[in-house]
């Protein structure tokens, strides 16, 4: 079997957003592996925004340290197999095909089974915790796909379950409301782990911290026990001071824009000392506790978890985030950016307030139908000057001229342009940009989908 034909043989499983509450069908498949999910420890980490920077972070730190990490994030940019990464690396086209032909067996025997055939997100899963017990790994950080407690990944025990800020997605399964979407994404916390929580809206941490208390887990907080305790701006990134839960960490180089990913490397940081550690770090929380407060000088434990802070900033110089805010062309700067929700957009804007100093800003939209297309416009309106609006590859992608006339209503119809293909709503917002001229400070954002961004890369060729 080649990649392609073991690509649509994925494929063919169904479209990666359906959602089926049972962990049956993955739980049978990886039994009949040899339960590959208990090769290695597993970093698991949820959320609604910052997973897959996040994932990659905890990915250079723990490479840094010497380790051989498996990383599965979702969903791609260009290709499948840019989903499982070993060594930093996606699998290659062949090893891919290698690995999807040795459970593929095993997939009718699960299928037929179960009423319901294993999905796709199931197979990549499997495929996954395959690859890294065959490599072998040292540690997996494993992003959820979706939810935490009835995703695919969620069949380990894992040593550090990660919770990344929490807001509005995906509501249509998870809930229409903070309580019920956190719940969902709390299920990654399970007895003998210890969680790491960014800051959280006041709703949803109320829902986790019952959690971590339900399950005897162990706690540390952003803001509270670990957080970023500087930052300033730096060419091509910024300069953090970073307060870890066991040592403080200053002069820290990230190569990534934006006060969301500063809390991300924060996050990051605080997940791999705990597994630097090896043991849990601070007293049970009382289960009606709500994280408020702020940052302080804590030092939980007797500083084993500690890392060498030359790793650390060797590890953060070395991270990339693929569509996250990622300047892919200058003259005019030309951005790829992957938010696909309210809260990510608002991320995403303050970080061009905080980064970029364009005196125009054109955006390229291209959104999915079942998304918050409304409130996404709504955070961009503020700091773009006229919006090309298009579509994606993708088959949820919004019409064309349903977004138009959305965004005629946030923008005011004189700033919205529609273009039937995103190469042509490219070169639209370009040709607007440069109407500023050279020096003009002008610049072009693409945005709105993950499949957006990554659509982008491919046109504008991007490696």
């Amino acid at each position: 079997m080649d990649y392609q034909a073991a690509v649509a043989a994925v494929m063919a499983r169904g479209v990666e957003w359906e959602f089926d509450p049972t962990l049956d069908r993955i739980t049978d498949l990886l039994d009949l592996l040899g339960e590959p999910q208990r090769s290695c420890p597993v970093i698991l980490v949820a959320g609604t925004n910052g997973k897959s920077s996040v994932a990659r972070m905890v990915d250079a730190l723990l490479t840094e340290r010497g380790l051989r990490v498996g990383r599965f994030t979702s969903p791609h940019l260009s290709e499948l197999r840019e989903r499982v990464a070993i060594d930093g690396a996606p699998l290659s086209p062949e090893r891919f095909a290698e690995v999807y032909a040795d459970i593929e067996p095993y997939l009718q025997i699960v299928d037929g089974k179960h009423p319901v055939r294993l999905s796709f997100f199931e197979t990549l899963t499997a495929m996954a915790y395959s690859a890294f017990a065959d490599a072998p790994v040292d540690v997996a950080v494993v992003e959820v796909g979706m939810g935490g407690t009835w995703d695919a990944t969620n069949v380990v025990d894992p040593a550090v379950a990660v919770v990344t800020p929490i807001g509005l997605d995906h509501t249509d399964y998870l809930g229409d409301n903070l309580q019920d979407i956190a719940l969902e994404k709390a299920g990654i916390i399970k007895p003998g782990a210890v969680a790491v929580l960014a800051q959280q809206p006041v709703e949803a941490a109320e829902v986790l911290l019952r959690q971590v208390a339900e399950t005897g887990a162990r706690v540390v907080r952003e803001g509270i026990e670990f957080g970023v305790l500087r930052r300033e701006l730096a060419f091509g990134g910024q300069l953090l001071d970073l307060r870890g839960i066991y040592a403080g960490y200053d002069e820290v180089f990230l190569p990534l824009f934006g006060e969301h990913q500063a809390a991300n490397a924060a996050v990051a940081l605080a997940a791999v000392e705990v597994f630097a550690s090896g043991a849990p770090t601070n007293a049970v929380l009382d289960p009606d506790e709500i994280t408020r407060g702020r940052l302080t000088e804590y030092a939980g434990g007797s500083g084993e978890g500690a890392l060498d802070p030359e790793l650390v900033r060797a590890g953060f110089a070395a991270v990339s985030s693929p569509g996250r805010l990622e300047v892919v062309r200058t003259s005019p700067t030309v951005l790829l950016d992957a938010a696909h929700n309210p809260s990510g957009m608002a991320a995403t804007v303050a970080a061009l307030a905080d980064s970029f100093g364009f005196n125009r800003l054109v955006a390229v939209v291209a959104v999915a139908a079942d998304k918050d297309v409304a409130g996404i416009l709504e955070e961009l309106e503020p700091v773009v000057s006229e919006v090309v609006v298009t579509a994606n590859s993708s088959a949820r992608s919004m019409p064309v001229a349903e977004l138009a006339e959305l965004a005629a209503g946030v923008f005011g119809a004189e700033r919205v342009r529609p273009a039937a293909r995103l190469d042509d709503a490219i070169d639209t917002a370009v040709a607007l940009a440069d109407e500023e001229g050279e020096f003009g400070g002008a610049g072009v954002i693409i945005t709105g989908s993950v499949v957006t961004a990554g659509d982008a890369r491919v046109l504008l060729r991007v490696k």
